[in-house]
Order: C-alpha cells, then sequence, then structure tokens
C-alpha cells in the first residue's frame, strides 16, 4: 500500500483542512472538534503530510479516534482511522496493543494496523476505517439469523486472540464493530488487553509483571485456586468500627446499620477477599498511586497506629508487615474480648458469671462469611487484582476480585452481548458499582448458584436473601415482549390493548427490585420502538431455537472452570450449518 504525500504547506494547511471539511457534504464539524483536529496536527505533524483529518468519530477515557483520508498511488482516497492515545499511557502498554494489532490482527475479525506516527509523548495508530452502524441503533431491527450470524462471528475473534494467549478485557459492542449492509465485522481496542501464562506476545508478558509488581504482589508463586481460605472484606453496606474507638462509622455509599436495627430488606451481598491487608508498612508506599478498592473500602492510609499496650499478656495486638496464609490466622485481638466459656444449666447458679476462657489461636477470624469485618481484616494488605473492563460487562471473578483470570472473562462478556440481542435490551446490566454489577447478576443466574461457583476460586460471598434462578428463555421472551410479564398477569391494565405491549426504552437497565417490593411505575413516554410481534414474527423471534438459550447458558457459567471456550462455542449446535 503506497501513499501520496500531501503537499500543502504548514502556514495555510490548517485553514485549507477546515474549508475541505466544510465541503465533502459531512456534517458540519463542532468548534470543540475543529480543536482537537488542529491540536492533532500540532502534537504529530508528520499525519498533515499524509493525511486529511475529516471528523472525530470516537472518544475513550485512554484514547480519541478521527477519520482520516489519504491519497493512494492510484490516485484513489481511502478512509482511516487514527487513534491518538493520551500522552501519559506507558510506551510498554502502547507498544503491546500495537504488538496485538500486528500478530493476531488483520485476520479473523480482528481489526489490523496499517501505520504508527509517534512525536515525542503522542503516539498515533493508523487502522483501516470500516463503516459501521451504532448497536443501540439496530438493536431493535436485527433479525435472530442477524443475531446468530453477529455472536458467531464474535466468538471466531475471540477463538483468533485466545489462540495467541491474549485476554482482551474490555469485549463489548462497541468494541466489536458491525456493518449490517457489507456483512463486515471488527473487533477493536487491544488497550487494556492482557496475556496469558503462555501467551505469545513477548510484551503482554512485561505488562503482566508490571502490574504484579506495582500491585503489591509477594512474589511469590500463586497457588491453585481452592487452597487459599478466603477471609473478609468489608462490604459498603454494614458499619465498621474504627480500630481505637470502636465507634461505628457509616459507609460513603451506602447507609449503615447496626445490630440493633432490623435488617434491611434489600439484597445485599459481601465478598470476602483471599490475601490480606497490612498498615503503615513500606509496602504501602507503592500502593499510593494504586486505584481505589472496589466495593468502597475505607482508605486504611488514614488511620493512626493503634496503641499495643493491653493488660492481658495472652493478647497481644497484630500487626503484620507481610502477606500471611489466611489459613493460619491467628484470632487475636486487643479490642475482642475472649470466647467465654458455656457451661451447663444445671450446673449454672443464678447469678453466676461466665467465666473467660483462653482463646483458641487456631481460630480464623470471626468475621469470616459474615456481614461485617474486623479489626484484623482491617490491617491485612488489600488484595490486588485485574478489574480492567467497561462496568456491566464484567464476569463474576473480576467483580469479585480473583487474582486468577484467563480468557473466560472475555466469553462472560461475549454472553451478556447475547444476552442484549435475545432480549433487545442494552445495556442489560447497568450498576453504579461492582457491589451491585454482582446483585443483578444474582437476580438472573440465582444467588445459591453465585456462592457456590465463587468457592470455586477462593471467594466468600454472603446474600441475604436467596434470588432464585430465572429460566433465559422465559426472561428474554418477557423482555421483548412475545409474553406477558408477571406483572401485567398479576394487575390487567384495565385501559390496555391486549394486542400491544409496552416497553422500555433500550438503554434502560433491568429491573433488579426484590421480589415483593413495588417496582417504579410506567410511563408511556418511556414505550421502546421495538417493532410490533408481527413484525418480529417475520424476523425470526417467533421461533427462536432451544440451542440459543443454551449456548447462552454455556457463556454465562458463573463457575470460569466450566464456562465454554470460544472454540467448544463455535462447534455448538447452533452453528451447526455455518
Amino acid at each position: 500500500m503506497e501513499v501520496i504525500p500531501s503537499v500543502c504547506d504548514d502556514s495555510n494547511r490548517t485553514e485549507s483542512h477546515v474549508k475541505a471539511d466544510k465541503h465533502i457534504g459531512r456534517r458540519k464539524l463542532s468548534l470543540d472538534v475543529e480543536n482537537d483536529i488542529e491540536y492533532l496536527y500540532e502534537a504529530v505533524p508528520q499525519l498533515s503530510t499524509v493525511f486529511h483529518i475529516l471528523d472525530k468519530i470516537g472518544e475513550g477515557t485512554f484514547s480519541s479516534v478521527y477519520l482520516g483520508e489519504a491519497l493512494m498511488a492510484n490516485g484513489t482516497k481511502e478512509k482511516f482511522a487514527l487513534k491518538h492515545l493520551i500522552p501519559t499511557s506507558h510506551p510498554v502498554r502502547i507498544a503491546a496493543e500495537l504488538q496485538c494489532l500486528t500478530v493476531a490482527g488483520g485476520k479473523e475479525n480482528v481489526m489490523g494496523v496499517t501505520y504508527c506516527f509517534r512525536k515525542d509523548d503522542h503516539c498515533v495508530i493508523v487502522m483501516p476505517y470500516m463503516e459501521h452502524q451504532t448497536f443501540v441503533d439496530i438493536i431493535g431491527l436485527l433479525s435472530f439469523e442477524e443475531v446468530r450470524q453477529y455472536i458467531y462471528h464474535l466468538l471466531k475473534a475471540l477463538r483468533h486472540v485466545h489462540q495467541f494467549g491474549i485476554i482482551h478485557r474490555d469485549i463489548k459492542p462497541t468494541n466489536f464493530l458491525y456493518n449490517r449492509q457489507e456483512k463486515m465485522f471488527a473487533l477493536v481496542d487491544f488497550g487494556l488487553a492482557q496475556g496469558t501464562t503462555d501467551t505469545q506476545i513477548e510484551l503482554l508478558k512485561v505488562v503482566k509483571q508490571k502490574t504484579q509488581k506495582g500491585g503489591g504482589s509477594t512474589g511469590k508463586p500463586e497457588t491453585s485456586q481452592g487452597k487459599r481460605a478466603p477471609t473478609s472484606l468489608a462490604p459498603p453496606l454494614q458499619s465498621l468500627s474504627h480500630p481505637r474507638t470502636s465507634a461505628p462509622h457509616s459507609s460513603s455509599s451506602t447507609s449503615s446499620s447496626t445490630s440493633s436495627k432490623p435488617p434491611d430488606k434489600r439484597v445485599s451481598v459481601s465478598t470476602f477477599s483471599s490475601t490480606t491487608r497490612s498498615k503503615h508498612t513500606k509496602e504501602f508506599s507503592g500502593l499510593c498511586k494504586a486505584p481505589r478498592a472496589v466495593f468502597g473500602e475505607r482508605n486504611l492510609n488514614s488511620f493512626t497506629s493503634i496503641p499495643t499496650k493491653t493488660t492481658d499478656p495472652k493478647l497481644e495486638l497484630v500487626k503484620p508487615t507481610k502477606t500471611e496464609d489466611p489459613a493460619t490466622r491467628k484470632f487475636i485481638s486487643a479490642h475482642r474480648r475472649p470466647v467465654p466459656v458455656r457451661t451447663p444449666v444445671s450446673n449454672q447458679r443464678p447469678n453466676q458469671r461466665m467465666t473467660p476462657a483462653a482463646v483458641n489461636l487456631g481460630f480464623t477470624c470471626s468475621c469470616y462469611s459474615t456481614d461485617r469485618v474486623c479489626n484484623i481484616c482491617m490491617s491485612r494488605k488489600q488484595q490486588v487484582a485485574p478489574r480492567a473492563g467497561t462496568p456491566g460487562f464484567r464476569a463474576p471473578e473480576v467483580l469479585t476480585k480473583c487474582p486468577n483470570q484467563g480468557t473466560a472473562i472475555d466469553i462472560w462478556s461475549a454472553g451478556v452481548i447475547l444476552l442484549s440481542l435475545l432480549s433487545g435490551r442494552y445495556p442489560f446490566f447497568k450498576a453504579s458499582d461492582d457491589l451491585i454489577a454482582l446483585t443483578q447478576i444474582m437476580t438472573i443466574r440465582g444467588s445459591r448458584e453465585t456462592i457456590q461457583a465463587a468457592m470455586t476460586f477462593g471467594k466468600s460471598v454472603v446474600c441475604s436473601r436467596e434470588l432464585p434462578r430465572q429460566d433465559l428463555r422465559t426472561l428474554c421472551e418477557t423482555l421483548r415482549g412475545r409474553r406477558p410479564s408477571p406483572d401485567d398477569e398479576a394487575t390487567p391494565h384495565p385501559h390496555r390493548d391486549t394486542t400491544t405491549r409496552h416497553h422500555r426504552t433500550h438503554d434502560s437497565p433491568i429491573s433488579t427490585h426484590p421480589p415483593g417490593e413495588p417496582s417504579r411505575q410506567h410511563h408511556p413516554e418511556e414505550d421502546q420502538t421495538l417493532a410490533e410481534p408481527e413484525a418480529q414474527d417475520e424476523r425470526g423471534w417467533d421461533s427462536v431455537p432451544d440451542e440459543a438459550y443454551d449456548l447462552l447458558d454455556k457463556l454465562l457459567d458463573l463457575n470460569p472452570a466450566k464456562r465454554i471456550t470460544a472454540a467448544q462455542a463455535l462447534q455448538h449446535p447452533l452453528f451447526t450449518d455455518l
């Protein structure tokens, strides 16, 4: 591919480009977009000799994407996507993304790379441009056959990148481009990619080592997932005791509750990490720039030191300076009363007080598998695990900070996309934090199943009430309007025509209010634009095979060890003729 450099001079370059933008038949650019394009020309001057930037077509947390046009050697003009990475991106991370695109890209529905420009700390990755439709605009117009083709090509791209040991970590509709007219697909954006233990991308090995080193890892090899006894991690749903005063402090995210108050009717979930915390140690200095921990844990850096003087020589304050195995934790605390000895009622006098017994050092911490957190766990080093990804598409092992994450997290995200396609709702999950996201998953997959799956990768999950597992076909057909919802059956609307049904908009999240509580009132202006059942029947939604929901169930398996792989999914009976 040969490109002819442009010959416009630098003095009138910006003016000529702005004038050209207004006469190419595209929408008029806003002042902000024009300023961004001018800034990009100044940051990377080499671009002006090759590309004519037409528009800004995307913007994310770590990059901005522009539409550029270049004059080819044969006299034709070709469009390209120019991804401008933020200047603060680490050079190794940029090089790793480029290596993913060059090694695995360009085939099997994976986007490749054409050029790369660099000027000081600015880097622009040039990729082929593919016209595509916005997912939210076409989700209500797709036929079931188009949905089948869509998920098939997504799994095909995942199988390809997983063969190279690449974990994409950000699978979502905006990163899987779809041209409905040309039947073209492209997996993009490897900015958050990580490597497996046997990855073929050398730079991803460097990124993984840097992540483990900077994340407070002990440097010791991780044992198998089931061998570590999980310790408790404070959820933001209960009050926490200050190490010095033992006074209850409410969490900033939700209101606190004490033991004297009646239990909250809302569904609360607590997860418990499998490593420990320590404070006032030198290792904490390296974590100052680390992101805030999930579930809204309190910042321990502001805690003052705890007095170590105790009256009982048997009780001493635990202040670990290194990571300990939770299985060998000592039940020692300066602020906990010893466990009393229970004597038989027949031998106990009316006014006799219980005599304290010696603390059994073999006990684990008392807050394990409860909705509380003790001072021992508060003083332990926080667990660091990869959490990159988009809210709503994170797998359960990511939400619970499981340290061992593999390509199965991409499969879960693909399952969420299929769930949106079958139900006609996007986004399907929409939560403000990981705790709410885990609760929403429980409303679909069941609380008991979630707890059992968490135990397989060394986590303990506590739920305040049991949530039943829902049938996926019934759920999707109800949301799509193929069958009446339980609320409609219980309280029929007197003025509603039985041949029409009201739906919410595509971007409204699934309702996760607990059973027995009233749901929010329906508003006529929220009726979504999904076609009537007659139009849906023409697109095949009246005859969705059971294989589709069987595949969805396997993609959304809560246990990552049992979750289907991309290669296995392509052999599913749903894709027999493909």
